[in-house]
């Protein structure tokens, strides 16, 4: 086991994250709840595991070069997880966020030696709500700077690496630990890696296994529902992108939306009640997860991530 194992580097320690049952917070819901503690992965995120796969896989294809810097747009988490597998490994990385996601997330990245861009929001919008629109300026931001900079671009919305990631590790993961028992699975979206790894990994075990994308409420258009709310709270996705090519719409089973103050009650409660200190979108899931529970699968097991720290969010109200 990893535990009792001398590691070379940090990047063995990304993955083999714990699976826990949320048997407090599921008290009076007929089902259970069974959490991924990706916030445990040591840049405190699901996305340490992408950062690691899209730059091994570069490496191996030998689309990434000795000494090449490494560009990616980000609301924090994956450049984060790629300061770590850069720093590591010795290549220069550029993050490029908008000035709305919390500010830890920058702050983190610049202390794990990362160059840290910040792009302006469009005019109207609110300091931790990023749309679509705020993220399509950093999208022009990070693709000007990989041309200026002839960098390798770490595109976590394209590359295969995003999704590969999650089938290879985190779906066969939970599937070892819950013994192959678990019924559905629901994820907010934002590239769509670990929804679509995931799945497809579920999928293959048991096509009976019940795949939920999830999206804020208002700003549900994977669903195929009107905009309405693209400045919600929750960070690190529901963008409103209609087009995120790495899913299989196949593996879609259902859709959720969840509000932002579902989504801020149940990490508040994962904190209080579990003793889990995650974010934004693992409050997300775990409301999506516990709706769940009251319909479709009413006496099922469903597995969720948690994709972040709570503590990537202290300079906002989620905390208060």
């Amino acid at each position: 086991m990893r535990q009792d194992t001398l590691l070379p580097s940090v990047l063995q320690a990304i993955g083999d994250t714990p699976l826990v049952e949320l048997s407090r917070l599921t008290r009076g819901l007929e089902g259970r709840i069974l959490a991924k503690l990706e916030y445990l992965n040591p840049g405190l995120s699901k996305k340490d595991r992408i950062a690691l796969q899209i730059i091994e896989e570069a490496e191996a294809e030998g689309s990434l070069k000795h000494g090449q810097t490494v560009v990616e747009l980000t609301s924090g988490n994956t450049g984060t997880g790629l300061s770590i597998v850069c720093a590591v490994k010795g290549y220069p990385f550029v993050a490029v966020m908008s000035k709305g996601n919390s500010s830890e997330r920058a702050r983190m990245m610049r202390a794990l030696g990362a160059e840290v861009i910040l792009v302006d929001q469009l005019p109207g919008s609110q300091p931790g709500q990023v749309s679509g629109g705020d993220l399509a300026l950093v999208e022009e931001a990070a693709q000007r700077i990989v041309r200026e900079r002839g960098a390798f671009r770490a595109d976590q919305f394209n590359l295969p690496g995003s999704w590969r990631a999650h089938t290879l590790h985190t779906a066969r993961e939970i599937l070892s630990q819950a013994d192959g028992k678990i019924d559905a699975f629901c994820d907010f979206v934002g590239s769509g890696g670990s929804f679509s790894g995931c799945a497809a990994a579920f999928k293959e075990h048991d096509p009976g296994i019940l795949c939920y994308v999830v999206e804020p409420a208002g700003a549900a258009i994977l669903a195929g529902m009107s905009v309405t709310h693209p400045n919600h709270r929750i960070q690190g996705g529901g963008y409103s992108m209609a087009e995120l090519r790495l899913i299989n719409k196949e593996h879609i089973d259902g859709y959720l939306q969840v509000t932002d103050e579902e989504a801020m009650g149940f990490a508040r409660r994962l904190a209080k009640e579990e003793g889990i200190f995650a974010g934004f979108s693992s409050g997300a899931n775990v409301a999506a997860a516990a709706q769940l529970l009251r319909t479709a699968c009413r006496g099922k097991t469903v597995a969720v991530l948690l994709s972040d720290s709570g503590l990537k969010y202290l300079s906002t109200d989620l905390w208060l």
